[in-house]
């Protein structure tokens, strides 16, 4: 019986081995034509960079990955300064809401004090009716 089972585990081993021979350059195809698929696109989304760098020569992946990771690059600075540049606004805003908001309380504060003092003075002291 051991011989029957070692047997049957080295057919189906040889099996396996024939099967991933088989299936390995079917799959090593579809990844190279995934790594093109995707190269293309890139190269239709910047044709407007390649032609300003490059307009008559032939573009390699290699130059069309080296100008897509300049093209990511800049975009990401130019992340970064929109954002720093929106925070800047947004404190200056802020402050000036706050300086603004300290100038109606103090003009809030001085016709509050000088309503006060009208209504303790003698002349105000009656009711104000609008009849």
């Amino acid at each position: 019986m051991a011989p029957t089972i070692t047997a049957a585990m080295t057919n189906s081993q040889e099996h396996l081995t024939l099967t991933h021979k088989l299936r390995k350059p079917l799959v090593e195809k579809l990844r190279r034509e995934r790594i093109n698929s995707s190269i293309e696109q890139l190269k239709s989304l910047l044709s407007p960079e390649f032609l300003k760098q490059q307009p008559d020569s032939k573009l390699e992946k290699a130059d069309i990955l080296e100008m897509t990771v300049c093209v990511l690059r800049r975009l990401q600075q130019q992340n970064q300064q929109q954002r720093r540049l929106l925070n800047h606004i947004n404190k200056l805003q802020s402050s000036s809401d706050n300086n603004l908001r300290e100038a109606d309380f103090s003009f809030l504060s001085s016709t509050v004090q000088t309503s006060i003092t009208k209504e303790k003075s003698p002349v105000n002291s009656a009711v104000w009716r609008p009849w």
